[in-house]
């Protein structure tokens, strides 16, 4: 990858989870409360967002976990406010919103890369890998203990969140039920995920799983994208149910608020099919 261009995505990537000052979201009404997490060794704050029927009744909800889930510019108002609108107008079945407020966004969203250059934009030490254990081992517990869930639970992620979603599908993909990733930064590490797709997918769960996925016009970034949609053309097994949105109207900077509506309404949709 020319360096001036990764140089520009990585740039793009760190300030995207920055849309909440440029569009001001209003910040909805939300619980926020502060876990200590040991894998991590630090305290992390976490937002959530409850749709208006949880507290009138008993029911038990999924939950949608989002990285970059801050309230200040960050995206959990743009995403909390979305899923409002949907659940309101019965678009989506009601579900709650867990946004994990970033510390260190880098380092947490990235795993480990060979390619010394990678170095420049985010750590190779792979922080991914701590911060997934976080999430599959402390938060969701936490969440499952505070509130009323079922087993249903997904993901959702852009750029170097996006490239966390697909990671986590690959690696681990029975830790959440269905995933959304828009414009993921597959680049990282020389493409690595994209290069052992098929690898990874030999091995894929048994469970049913939804993966929703999407590009912009960011040629270095949407070229990964597309290599990836290609193999799963091929190779996907039939637990995979998956959707690529290829969008080149957009850019790397709108492409989530251009298609967060129908990824979520795809997703969480029961009845929709591959």
């Amino acid at each position: 990858m020319n360096k001036f261009i990764a140089l520009l995505i990585i740039s793009i990537s760190i300030l995207s989870c920055s849309n909440g000052s440029q569009y001001n979201d209003p910040i909805p009404l939300h619980d926020s409360f502060k876990i200590t997490s040991k894998l991590l060794k630090e305290t992390r704050v976490i937002n959530v967002w409850t749709p208006p029927n949880y507290k009138t009744s008993n029911d038990s909800l999924p939950v949608l976990y989002m990285p970059d889930g801050g309230v200040v510019n960050e995206d959990f108002p743009h995403i909390a406010n979305t899923i409002s609108k949907l659940v309101e107008n019965k678009s989506i079945p009601p579900i709650i919103l867990v946004g994990i407020a970033n510390t260190d966004r880098r380092r947490d969203l990235s795993g480990f890369s060979k390619v010394k250059d990678d170095a420049q934009y985010c750590p190779l030490t792979d922080g991914a890998k701590d911060f997934r254990a976080f999430i599959s081992d402390e938060l969701i517990l936490e969440i499952d203990k505070k509130y009323r869930t079922t087993s249903e639970k997904g993901i959702i992620g852009e750029s170097l969140a996006g490239l966390f979603v697909i990671e986590t599908l690959l690696l681990q993909p029975e830790t959440f039920n269905f995933y959304i990733a828009m414009d993921p930064s597959l680049w990282w590490n020389d493409h690595y995920l994209v290069k052992n797709t098929e690898h990874y997918l030999e091995k894929f769960t048994e469970k049913r799983i939804k993966l929703w996925f999407a590009a912009s016009d960011a040629e270095d970034i949407s070229i990964h994208s597309k290599s990836f949609s290609e193999i799963l053309k091929n190779k996907s097994p039939e637990t995979l149910i998956w959707k690529f949105s290829n969008k080149p109207k957009e850019h790397h900077n709108t492409i989530f608020r251009a298609t967060k509506e129908k990824a979520l309404i795809w997703t969480l949709n029961k009845d929709e099919a591959k």
